[in-house]
C-alpha cells in the first residue's frame, strides 16, 4: 500500500507543482530513473511479480467432510467426518517455485530494459536540443552578419555606387536566415514536447537543458553481455526449460489422502440404544491412462527451442548494433574534424578577403553570398556531424547497456 502510494505521489507531483526544470546530458539517466512516471508505474511489476511468488509452490487447501444420515422409522443414524489433502507425487510444487522466482528476476529486468530504452531516447532528444541551439546561434551569426551586409549595400545603392538589385538581393539573404532560424525555433519546441514527459515535468514548466555536448572522442570498449534485454531472453530461456519439466510433471495428478470417523446409532440393540464408530483411512491415486499430458509436454519442448533461438538472434543483432554505432561515431568524428580543422578554417579565410575585396568594390555582392553560403554550410555540417556522433555514442552506450556520465567516459577515453 506504502509503493502505491509513493508511485501515486511521484506520478502526480510534476503536474501539481508546476517550476523550473534544469537537466544536463550527464544528469539525464539518474534524473529520468527518479522523475520518469512510465518507469515509476513499471516498477510495480516487481512487486505485481513478488506477490504471484508468495502464492506459488504451495500445496491446495484441504477438504474436510460432513456425512450426517438419520432413520425416523427406526431411529437410527450414522455421522461421518473426513479429511482430505491432496499431495504431488512428482516435483511439481518446486518446480513452479522455481519458475515464480524466475518471473521476478524476469520483471526487474523488464524495468532495467525499459530504463534503458527511455534514458537513450532522452538522452537523444537532450543532444538534438543542444545540437539545435548551436544551430540558432550560427543562424543568429550569420543573420547579424547578413543585415550588416544588407545595410551596407542599402548605403552604397542610395548613393548610386551599386545597383539597386544587389542591395535587394542583401535583404532577401538576410530575411532567409531569419526564416530558417524560426524553423529551428518551431523545431526547438516540438523536441522540447516529447522531452519534457520523458523527464517527469509538466506542460507548464520550463525545461532549462545545461552545459553542452562534450568533445567527440570515441569512448571506451564496452561487454554488452549485460545488456538487460539480453539476460530477460536468457531468464525467459531458462523458465522455458523449468516449464518442460513442469509440463513432464503434471502426467501424475496429485494423490489425495485423508483420513475419516463414522459413528452409527441403533435401537434395535439389547440395551436399548447402542452407538458404534470406526476410524479409517483412504489414498486415491490418479492413473495416467488416457491422458498423459503429451499435448503440454510438445508445446512447452517448442517454446523452450524457440526461446533458445530468439535468445542467438538477439545476441548477433546487438553486436551488429554495436559495431554499426561505434563505426558511425568514428565516421562522424572523422568528418567533424576534418571539416573543422582543414576546410572550415580555408573558407572563414576566403569569406573574409572576399568581403574586404566587395568593400572596394572589387567584387560583386553575388560572390560574396555565395561565398558566405558555403561557409554556413561548412559550420552546419561541423554542427551536425557532432549531433550524429553524440547520437551514435548514446546508442552505442544503450547497446553496451552503460549509462555514466557522457564526460567521464570521454575524458577516461581520452586518458587512455
Amino acid at each position: 500500500m506504502r509503493t502505491c502510494f509513493f508511485a501515486l505521489l511521484v506520478i502526480t507531483a510534476p503536474a501539481a507543482f508546476a517550476g523550473n526544470v534544469s537537466v544536463s546530458l550527464s544528469e539525464t539517466p539518474r534524473y529520468v530513473k527518479r522523475h520518469n512516471p512510465d518507469l515509476v508505474a513499471a516498477r510495480l511489476r516487481i512487486d505485481e511479480a513478488k506477490g504471484r511468488l508468495l502464492g506459488s509452490g504451495r500445496l491446495s487447501n484441504p477438504d474436510l467432510g460432513l456425512n450426517l444420515t438419520h432413520d425416523r422409522r427406526f431411529e437410527e443414524g450414522t455421522v461421518g467426518v473426513s479429511f482430505d489433502q491432496k499431495f504431488p507425487l512428482t516435483a511439481r510444487l518446486r518446480l513452479e517455485k522455481t519458475i515464480s522466482q524466475k518471473l521476478v528476476s524476469a520483471a526487474e529486468l523488464e524495468v532495467r530494459e525499459m530504463e534503458r530504452q527511455v534514458i537513450a531516447e532522452t538522452q537523444s532528444l537532450v543532444v538534438k536540443l543542444l545540437s539545435i541551439d548551436q544551430q540558432r546561434a550560427l543562424r543568429q551569426q550569420q543573420t547579424e552578419l547578413a543585415q550588416k551586409l544588407s545595410t551596407f549595400a542599402a548605403d552604397r545603392s542610395n548613393k548610386g555606387e551599386i545597383s539597386p538589385l544587389d542591395a535587394a538581393q542583401a535583404q532577401v539573404d538576410s530575411q532567409r536566415l531569419v526564416l530558417e532560424g524560426r524553423k529551428l525555433e518551431a523545431e526547438r519546441v516540438s523536441i522540447l514536447g516529447e522531452l519534457k514527459p520523458k523527464l517527469g515535468a509538466a506542460a507548464n514548466d520550463t525545461l532549462v537543458v545545461a552545459g553542452g555536448l562534450p568533445v567527440t572522442a570515441l569512448p571506451a570498449k564496452g561487454e554488452w553481455t549485460s545488456r538487460p534485454d539480453y539476460q530477460l531472453s536468457r531468464t525467459y530461456a531458462d523458465v522455458a526449460l523449468v516449464e518442460v519439466d513442469l509440463a513432464k510433471a503434471k502426467k501424475w495428478d496429485d494423490v489425495t489422502a485423508g483420513v475419516m470417523w463414522e459413528g452409527e446409532r441403533m435401537e434395535d440393540a439389547p440395551d436399548g440404544l447402542e452407538r458404534t464408530g470406526f476410524f479409517g483411512f483412504r489414498v486415491s491415486v490418479p492413473l495416467p491412462f488416457w491422458n498423459k499430458n503429451q499435448g503440454e509436454i510438445a508445446e512447452k519442448n517448442a517454446a523452450a527451442l524457440r526461446a533458445s533461438l530468439e535468445t542467438k538472434a538477439l545476441a548477433a543483432g546487438i553486436t551488429n548494433q554495436v559495431a554499426a554505432a561505434r563505426a558511425e561515431m568514428a565516421a562522424n568524428a572523422a568528418l567533424a574534424m576534418e571539416t573543422r580543422g582543414k576546410l572550415l578554417p580555408l573558407v572563414v579565410e576566403q569569406t573574409d578577403k572576399l568581403e574586404k575585396a566587395y568593400e572596394t568594390g572589387q567584387v560583386d555582392l553575388l560572390t560574396i553570398l555565395r561565398a558566405r553560403e558555403q561557409r554556413l554550410q561548412l559550420e552546419a555540417a561541423v554542427l551536425d556531424a557532432t549531433r550524429d556522433f553524440h547520437l551514435a555514442r548514446i546508442r552505442y552506450e544503450a547497446a553496451t547497456a552503460r549509462h555514466a556520465p557522457a564526460s567521464a567516459q570521454h575524458n577516461s577515453a581520452a586518458g587512455k
